[in-house]
């Protein structure tokens, strides 16, 4: 059954029945407790061209998993918005970076968690995954939007990948789960094209 109700404003994410389909909208900001019903999201992994990833950190005052390091962007899409085009506009918001929908290709597009924090919070969502090729030059880390986002790096993809498999805790659980996803469908370059640096390290 749909749980809560949607917003004045229209800020709100799609409720899904167990095979999908919508079924209702609920208020974003408040439909993360305890009972949290399913819905709809997205997660984004965006690459530079030295192969590394941006990951951020979680604002501290997140209500799900502050301050854990993560992908690069995550959101709801707003009913009647395509996760492609709400990719796009977080993205925007978030991070001051331009992706077409159209640079977005999506590597698991039945990915589906459950997480329980350490508050309590559910997280309960269908969530397709998409990456996207960036210009980190065009990054600047001073617009990233600061109710939602601490810190971010930008981190070799293959110490992401060891990281994920090797220190989990240190990462946001639908990450643990969706870099494996990830990496079999745009695996590290250095596998790829037979080696080579990768840039300059970061750290988070």
């Amino acid at each position: 059954m749909p749980c809560g109700s949607p917003s004045a404003d229209g800020d709100d994410v799609v409720l899904l029945d167990e095979s999908g389909n919508p079924i209702g909208a609920a208020d974003r900001r408040t439909v993360h407790t305890d009972q949290t019903p399913l819905h709809l999201a997205f997660s984004t992994y965006l690459f530079d061209a030295d192969d590394r990833l941006l990951l951020t950190q979680r604002a501290h005052d997140k209500v799900t998993w502050p301050s854990v390091w993560t992908n690069s962007c995550c959101g709801h899409p707003r009913p009647g918005e395509g996760p492609t085009s709400a990719a796009s506009r977080r993205i925007r918001e978030e991070l001051g970076l331009v992706v077409k929908p159209s640079e977005l290709r999506c590597v698991a597009p039945d990915f589906r968690y459950r997480a329980v924090d350490a508050q309590g919070v559910v997280e309960n969502e269908m969530c397709p995954v998409y990456v996207a090729e960036v210009d980190s030059a065009a990054h600047d880390a001073r617009r990233a939007d600061p109710e939602e986002i601490a810190d971010c790096r930008w981190v070799p993809w293959r110490d992401v990948i060891d990281r994920a498999a090797n220190d989990p805790a240190s990462l946001s659980p639908w990450a643990v789960l969706q870099i494996p996803l990830v990496a079999a469908a745009r695996p590290p370059r250095s596998v790829v094209e037979g080696g080579g640096d990768s840039g300059p390290e970061g750290s988070a």
